[in-house]
């Protein structure tokens, strides 16, 4: 952009932690990619659940990082306040505490200089939540943001909102930092056939029970590891070793090392479709070789079969892994890096960020490739 820089504030879970924290890759990309562009953003986060304790990073020099108390309100308030003249707020969902509360206190920081935006990290989820109560006091607040951004759930997601009375809603998917996701060399401790990175959540556990444990059930031979939090007192085949939580510096070296790595999505995500997880473009800066389960849209993003493999169930998962060469794994990683480099980096979501806010967005269809 040639004219001057945006004064950002962005009220979210956390930039600095990805502890039980899956939006925090996407936050950083974002993040430092407007940083590059010439916006000053500060970002606004609680200290809760022990993420400011279990930190990935320092304060980073692309942001401007304010942590407030995660207990009483008028801490949240006192934010809302701090942020008051930026030209664009942003309430990103699943802050964790006082959602409720900045959802609706961040709206009256609207005016002629000043819009805000919701950005749903978790649209399905929140959709599910709607649909279900329809005392849910953000019904009525919907169609007071600016604008609904969401990091993915194309035509689907778009529909949802719109139909709860949002001016505009706009898929603004996740995508690959390069300056922190890329390949590296091959370390011992993460060596296996195939590698999963995932929390354990109550809508991802079944799929991950089917796509993950029931593949390495079925391959006894084959080495699996998983990294993530809250696996502790699961029951594994003899084959899988759990790590636990792995630190955003390791990423690369989990991705980089197992013959393929898996993407699991959750529930709601694999059912609207279109929602590429932050691990889907990490794996491929990683020029990782990628399974990931079945969900619609995934050839808007990368292609099957040259790009990623695709996998209906854990069934599939083991014939694929149990075929799968070294030399076609290193080809499918290589063409799915070239792929997001090419069109699904961070630069090229702040890029339309900018050109939505300026009206120069092409609105095209969520269908059509990202």
């Amino acid at each position: 952009m040639n004219k001057p820089g945006m004064d950002i504030a962005f009220f979210g879970s956390s930039l600095v932690s990805a502890y039980w924290n899956g939006a925090a890759t996407y936050y950083r990309g974002l993040v430092r990619a407007l940083h590059g562009r010439g916006h000053h953003v500060r970002f606004f986060e609680p200290d809760a659940f022990g993420r400011q304790q279990h930190r990935d990073i320092e304060d980073p020099p692309w942001a401007e990082v304010i942590v407030y108390p995660g207990e009483g309100e008028m801490h949240a308030l006192r934010m809302v306040e701090a942020a008051r003249g930026a030209d664009l707020v942003v309430k990103a969902s699943g802050v964790g505490v006082f959602d409720a509360l900045l959802e609706r206190a961040l709206l009256s920081l609207r005016g002629p200089s000043t819009r805000v935006v919701f950005w749903d990290v978790d649209a399905p989820a929140t959709l599910d939540r709607l649909e279900q109560d329809p005392a849910d006091p953000f019904r009525a607040l919907v169609p007071c943001y600016d604008l609904v951004l969401t990091y993915g759930g194309g035509q689907p997601v778009i529909d949802a909102y719109e139909r709860f009375g949002a001016r505009r809603c706009v898929p603004i998917y996740n995508a690959l930092d390069p300056s922190t996701h890329f390949p590296v060399e091959p370390q011992p401790h993460f060596v296996a056939d195939l590698g999963l990175l995932a929390n354990r959540l109550p809508d991802r556990e079944a799929r991950v029970n089917e796509f993950f444990l029931q593949a390495a059930a079925r391959l006894h031979e084959a080495r699996f590891l998983l990294g993530g939090s809250g696996w502790e007192n699961k029951a594994m085949p003899s084959n899988v070793k759990w790590i636990g939580h792995v630190y955003t510096a390791d990423h690369n070296a989990f991705n980089c090392t197992p013959k393929a790595v898996l993407n699991v999505s959750r529930d709601s995500m694999a059912r609207y479709g279109f929602s590429p997880a932050t691990r889907v473009f990490e794996a491929a800066g990683a020029a990782a070789c990628l399974i990931t389960d079945a969900w619609e849209g995934i050839e808007c993003f990368l292609e099957p079969e040259r790009e990623v493999l695709v996998a209906a169930n854990g069934e599939a998962v083991a014939a694929q892994l149990e075929a799968l060469e070294a030399p076609a794994a290193r080809r499918i990683g290589e063409a799915a890096y070239a792929r997001v480099l090419a069109h699904h980096t961070y630069d090229h979501r702040a890029s339309q960020l900018e050109a939505l806010l300026e009206g120069r967005d092409s609105a095209e269809p969520a269908r059509k490739a990202a």
